[in-house]
């Protein structure tokens, strides 16, 4: 796959942003709302790919999977 750089694209810098703020577990949904993106699971391993540490959590509830993502680490600054 190929990966945007963090340093050029709004959206990587829109999710970075939103998972800095959270100062702890982010759900998908919320993740996709304050953000304004739609895939968040390619987001999150672009993100990766640009040096961020991410950890994904997922619970079930009344049988509905959920998926929680938590910044262990930012992106060194280029």
């Amino acid at each position: 796959m190929r990966h945007a750089r963090l340093e050029k694209s709004d959206r990587l810098q829109r999710a970075l942003k939103v998972l800095q703020e959270a100062k702890g577990r982010v759900s998908t949904r919320t993740l996709m709302r304050k953000a304004n993106i739609c895939a968040v699971n390619s987001v999150i391993a672009e993100l990766r790919e640009n040096g961020a540490d991410i950890l994904c959590e997922q619970t079930v509830k009344n049988g509905e999977r959920r998926f929680f993502y938590t910044l262990i680490k930012s992106p060194e600054s280029p």
